[in-house]
């Protein structure tokens, strides 16, 4: 089981895209308890509990974090020193064949549409110099994901870019430090249930077998206190890349 450490996060604000549910709202929750003030970015309105005394807080902003206007608009008004990228569209579970172009391309429009978007941004406005730029890929785009379409193709293609975009502050000596995250498939979001459903009946065993063979399943709480302690640790000592497991991060090479 992961034993997380403890840093602190006070007096930075970190701008969490895809923050209502899942990985991403406890991902915003831990940066929130580590006393960042953090805006929340998500489709819907949605609503967080107090933070304890003493932390930060969280303030909910609707935006589509897929339109092109929105990442230079949330990114001026806020500053964030943290920005954390986790929207994406939840793939159609089903064998290539059944797929058409369009169901097969949906993570694709989504996915590598807002990094490409929000990475840019992060480039362009700059961001200030020490910022941590956190990009949730997904374990299948080192796996595969032969029941999701495109899905992890873009979720390789997150990963490659936020290289692309590490490299771009190198030369230009920006100090902002960008890594890609990759979270195993976990039964514990509404992005991994049907997942771990459709490949249950696929390998012909009980979502609960299923379920027991992937070991201790990630939780979000367990995202959000990896994500703190890349934010909170030394930039030189963070990887490009890190597998998200429950019992923590692991540099990827």
């Amino acid at each position: 089981m992961y034993t997380p450490k403890t840093f602190s996060l006070k007096g930075k604000t970190a701008l969490v895209v895809g923050a209502s549910r899942g990985l991403g709202r406890g991902i915003a929750t831990a940066a929130s308890g580590a006393g960042a003030s953090v805006i929340a970015v998500s489709r819907g309105a949605t609503t967080f509990p107090d933070p304890r005394s003493g932390a930060g807080g969280v303030h909910a902003v609707v935006a589509d974090a897929a339109d092109p206007s929105v990442p230079g608009s949330l990114v001026d008004q806020y500053d964030p020193q943290i920005l954390v990228l986790v929207a994406g569209a939840s793939p159609l579970m089903r064998p290539l064949q059944h797929h058409t172009w369009e169901s097969f391309s949906a993570n694709w429009n989504a996915d590598v549409r807002i990094a490409f978007h929000w990475l840019r941004e992060a480039l362009l406005k700059p961001l200030r110099p020490g910022s941590r730029v956190v990009v949730v890929s997904s374990g299948a785009a080192l796996a595969g994901s032969p029941l999701s379409g495109g899905y992890a193709g873009a979720k390789a293609t997150q990963r490659f870019i936020t290289g692309y975009a590490q490299q771009e502050a190198d030369r230009a000596d920006l100090g902002i430090t960008f890594t890609a995250l990759m979270p195993r498939i976990t039964p514990l979001t509404e992005l991994g249930r049907p997942a771990v459903r459709a490949y249950a009946a696929r390998d012909g065993m009980s979502e609960e077998d299923y379920v027991k063979q992937l070991g201790q399943p990630l939780t979000p709480e367990a995202a959000g206190a990896a994500v703190v302690e890349l934010a909170g640790s030394d930039g030189a000592g963070i990887a490009p890349a890190y597998l998200l497991t429950a019992s923590g991060l692991q540099k990827i090479a």
